[in-house]
């Protein structure tokens, strides 16, 4: 039974301790776990009635002070998935108090940016220093905008570079912040919308100037909320860490290990090794840095984690998950260093079927940090001086197994999509130098299928357990998308069979008819579209992409949350330590999964708005420029162009296709003209003209020159446009269209 300390002693305590006093602190000093620290509350309580504490409550008030009741704003859960709130008016020189919010069940529901009046109870003993509750709320989370300040007599304008906002809005000239004519700022509505004219802003931030290098990225950060300063706390806790001891682990360090990264990688959190068996079979190890051993829950560094989900990455710099201190240090397998890690070994037969598995919680060291294309050189059979001493020992070994693992793929069917990735190379000052294509090496699939099947080793190890985890899922289409993909498919000269069941088997022969094919592309990135989002979730619903019943993220804990929730699941579930998962995680473990599905998007969105800016960026010279692409989609103001030189999209807009009319046909995704009849649909070759470029936003506009090799014919003009015997049998024909479509929907 937990002993608990009398009052004299936790006072002594306290005094021999001002720095750290909080109730978290006193029961962690004195061993009180579980219900014993409702026994202590209670004594701190007692304590603080009698005044014997009030020296502390100077501590903790007096430099912080905030009036009892106050404007509050919501900020999002912290790792423990509790709220908290920030003063908009604080008082004193000291840091920000820490306000958590208590809601009732009576209180409406509020999310992340939302203000309210609250009441603020100081309290005693805890992390935080005081604990709100709603009295009422007084406005949802403003709107905010990232944009260019304009500066003129009555304060100014921003023109937003969200390339989804087109107003402006308008700063008074006492909401300025001091910024500068042609500033990149932020800024968040200030009242409510005008019915009439444009909306009031005001400016929270000044963000410096929009043409200097590494704007463009910072423009994403700050646009999509992107996280990009570390707490002090966290900083100091990783700053502080210590490299790991031998101490209940395996060791491992006689293994061929060895990490394959791009050449320009600063962290390496997985390395490989494998042993080919005399029956034709082998053994793989996947060793991953042990990031749980440094990060634990509820620390300031897991909290920070937790709230960023994962790491983002632009071409010109990395926000990452963690500090650089763990990141690119302690949790990353540099060679010939001693690195703790989890690792699996897998066994597999002579037809690379996965035959069992084993997880040990280890120490491993390096041989070689390889790059990708100097490992394949080596596997191609022209070593350089670091590879040619790894031949029989690594190399050799690793293609032997990639070779084994390539046939159970070809009976699995994963999706075999085939996108080409485009590297936007930067020069020293942050301009755009090219954009390239990004080689595809064997090495690349290698490690992938090396880390695919360590994945599933661990949902299969956890599932086995009984533990609590979070499974990558990724569901079925649905039956709309894939009929969309059949009409491109259809519209591209290909066929894509109908079937009771879908697998991912069919996509693959729709993908096959298309490759080396102008189409080839169009069709991947169709079959890419028509596909569901991948997500994290407690409950196991399969990975229809990869062909998998079990899946989990294992390999990736520096700069994936759900990676160091795996871990940890795996470190409880083998009893290697105290820092595993938590009983509270496993309770938070919906919340989580739907928050670092979230994290995911923001980043993925924010390096693809990143992307559109540097192309727009590189091709904005170019403007008046022919060019040539494929239309990849349709809608009722425009059709949408992939570029073929840069990968690039860019808008058609309507108003730019020929001199009549254009109806938009939603059934068959066309647009069709009310005189000529002309469809113009998915997949078509065009030509265009590049109109825009627009770095700002990342927007493209193209004016259309030629369809399908010929130019646009020309309807009668304005003054007939839509009204002639042609344009009525095209009306006519769309309206029988959809109703033919309504009737066989019906049917089905």
């Amino acid at each position: 039974m937990t002993q608990i300390p009398s009052k004299a002693q936790i006072l002594e305590w306290v005094a021999e301790h001002p720095e750290a006093n909080s109730k978290r602190d006193i029961a962690k000093a004195f061993g009180i776990k579980g219900a014993a620290r409702i026994e202590l509350k209670r004594l701190l309580k007692e304590l603080e009635a009698e005044g014997q504490l009030e020296r502390r409550r100077r501590h903790y008030l007096d430099a912080e002070k905030l009036p009892p009741v106050t404007v509050l704003e919501l900020l999002a859960p912290d790792g423990s998935g509790d709220l908290f709130a920030r003063p908009l008016e604080a008082s004193g020189e000291g840091p920000t108090p820490r306000i958590l919010f208590v809601p009732r069940r009576s209180d409406p529901a509020l999310g992340r940016g939302d203000r309210f009046l609250g009441r603020l109870i100081p309290v005693l003993g805890e992390d935080h220093q005081y604990e709100a509750r709603l009295i009422r709320r007084i406005t949802a989370s403003p709107n905010r905008i990232t944009g260019i300040f304009r500066k003129d007599s009555e304060g100014g304008r921003i023109l937003p570079v969200d390339k989804g906002q087109d107003r402006e809005w308008r700063i008074r000239p006492d909401a300025t912040l001091g910024a500068e004519n042609g500033e990149l700022v932020q800024a968040e509505q200030a009242g409510p919308r005008a019915r009439m004219g444009l909306p009031y802003a005001r400016i929270i931030e000044r963000l410096g100037d929009p043409s200097a290098p590494r704007a463009v990225s910072l423009i994403a950060i700050h646009q999509h909320g992107i996280p990009d300063h570390f707490p002090d706390k966290a900083l100091a806790e990783a700053e502080a860490a210590q490299p790991a001891t031998m101490k209940g682990r395996d060791d491992l360090r006689a293994l061929p290990l060895v990490t394959i990264d791009p050449s320009d990688a600063r962290d390496h959190d997985d390395a490989v090794a494998a042993v080919v068996e005399e029956d034709g079979g082998a053994s793989i190890w996947v060793a991953i840095a042990d990031v749980a051993h440094y990060v634990r829950t509820g620390s300031a560094l897991d909290r920070e984690a937790w709230g960023r989900g994962n790491s983002t990455y632009f071409p010109d710099r990395v926000v990452p998950m963690l500090p650089e201190a763990l990141s690119a240090d302690l949790c990353s397998l540099h060679e010939g260093v001693d690195r703790p890690v989890i690792a699996v070994e897998m066994r597999l037969d002579a037809q690379g079927n996965k035959t069992g598995h084993r997880f040990h919680r280890a120490m491993m060291n390096s041989r070689a940090s390889l790059a990708y294309e100097q490992a394949q050189a080596a596997a191609d059979g022209t070593p350089d001086d670091q590879t040619a001493p790894l031949m029989d020992a690594v190399i050799r070994p690793l293609w032997h197994v990639y070779g084994l693992l390539k046939g159970a793929r070809e009976r699995r069917q994963p999706l075999d999509l085939d996108l080409p990735e485009r590297r936007i190379e930067l020069t020293p000052e942050g301009r755009v130098k090219a954009v390239a294509f990004r080689e595809r090496l064997e090495a690349h699939k290698l490690i992938e299928e090396f880390m695919v099947l360590a994945n599933v080793a661990a949902a299969e190890e956890l599932s086995k357990r009984q533990r609590p985890l979070l499974f990558r899922v990724h569901e079925e289409p649905s039956l709309d998308k894939m009929d969309a993909l059949r009409e491109v498919a259809q519209a591209s000269g290909f066929t894509l069979a109908k079937g009771q069941v879908l697998h991912t088997s069919q996509l693959n022969r729709l993908l096959a008819q298309a490759e080396g094919t102008d189409f080839d592309e169009l069709i991947n990135i169709s079959t890419l579209r028509s596909m569901t989002q991948a997500y994290y979730h407690p409950e196991n619903y399969g990975h229809f992409g990869l062909s998998l019943k079990s899946y989990a993220h294992f390999t990736s804990p520096i700069r994936r949350y759900a990676d160091l929730i795996v871990h940890r699941a795996l470190i409880s579930g083998h009893g290697w330590g105290k820092d595993g998962l938590s009983h509270d995680e496993v309770e938070r473990l919906p919340e989580t999964a739907i928050h670092i599905s979230e994290t995911e998007r923001r980043s993925m969105a924010a390096e693809r708005d990143t992307t559109d800016r540097y192309l727009a960026a590189f091709l904005s010279e170019r403007v008046g420029t022919e060019m040539t692409g494929r239309i990849s989609g349709v809608q009722k103001f425009g059709a949408f162009i992939k570029l073929d030189e840069t990968g690039a999209d860019g808008l058609l807009p309507i108003r730019a296709i020929g001199q009549e009319y254009f109806h938009y046909d939603p059934d068959a995704r066309t647009l069709v003209g009310s005189d000529t009849g002309l469809e113009i649909g998915i997949g078509q070759r065009v030509t265009v003209r590049l109109a825009e470029a627009l770095p700002l936003t990342g927007g493209l506009v193209l004016d259309l020159l030629e369809l399908e090799g010929r130019t646009l014919p020309r309807g009668p003009g304005a003054k007939t446009r839509g009204r002639g015997p042609r344009a009525m049998a095209v009306k006519s024909r769309l309206a029988e269209v959809k109703r033919a479509t309504k009737r066989r929907r019906k049917k089905t």
